[in-house]
């Protein structure tokens, strides 16, 4: 007789699946590679979605799965590994996150490949010669992100991992002492804000004075000008 019912078999259907990591560090911006400690494949848990389908389960690591029961009912799924997390924002505190939709073929092993890149958005704040010049006196910078976190960005070398959403960075610089003696000013720099950084890009901020007649307080991100402030104008010494 006809039927249009699929076979029980059909349904129950299985195919194994293995999972392999691969670990970028790449970053959107110039394709490089930033310096972070990169996870090891057991600091990456994993969760299995279904895709046009209901079914979701975690493992505490990827091997968990490889190693136990590794076959799935026939259909699509969506793989996603996670190492760290966005909530934990500071120096060499990278989180890493990959995800990759596939298809569970009966009795078929297959093979997966899910490449996982930094999810944070990467800070570096700068000062050039001419800032440090103008401001001999030294400077002050802290960002502050969307969570809520400070850091002091001051004078460090290496970059800020932080979760890609909006931050600040305030800051105070001292001019020269004039020729009085008198101890030099401090000026309040504007706050800058930026309000959409993306995951996987490395953002430098940097800190210029342009001193050709009319000393000018320039911000660029990477290279491009975001801010020009005439430091007499707007940041005397009394705009505190």
């Amino acid at each position: 007789s006809c039927t249009n019912e699929t076979p029980a078999d059909q349904t129950n259907a299985k195919g194994s699946v293995a999972f392999d990591l691969a670990v970028q560090t790449e970053v959107d911006d110039t394709r490089a590679n930033v310096s972070c400690t990169t996870p090891a494949a057991e600091a990456f848990d994993l969760t299995i979605e279904g895709v046009g389908h209901t079914y979701s389960k975690h493992y505490a690591a990827i091997a968990e799965f490889n190693e136990g029961d590794n076959y799935l009912r026939l259909g699509n799924y969506k793989a996603t590994v996670t190492a760290g997390s966005l909530t934990e924002e500071g120096f060499d505190k990278a989180t890493f996150v990959g995800s990759e939709e596939f298809e569970v073929v009966a009795r078929h092993d297959s093979a997966v490949t899910i490449t996982a890149t930094i999810a944070n958005a990467i800070v570096k704040v700068e000062t050039t010669e001419g800032f440090d010049n103008y401001f001999v006196g030294g400077h002050t910078f802290e960002l502050t992100t969307e969570a809520g976190n400070k850091f002091d960005v001051s004078d460090k070398s290496e970059p800020l991992f932080i979760a890609p959403a909006s931050f600040t960075i305030a800051g105070t610089a001292v001019k020269q002492a004039n020729q009085s003696g008198a101890e030099g000013a401090t000026i309040t720099l504007p706050e800058y804000k930026m309000e959409n950084p993306q995951a996987q890009t490395y953002y430098t901020i940097k800190f210029d004075v342009k001193d050709a007649g009319r000393a000018t307080l320039e911000i660029t991100i990477n290279d491009d000008v975001v801010e020009s402030i005439d430091i007499e104008q707007e940041l005397n010494d009394n705009a505190q």
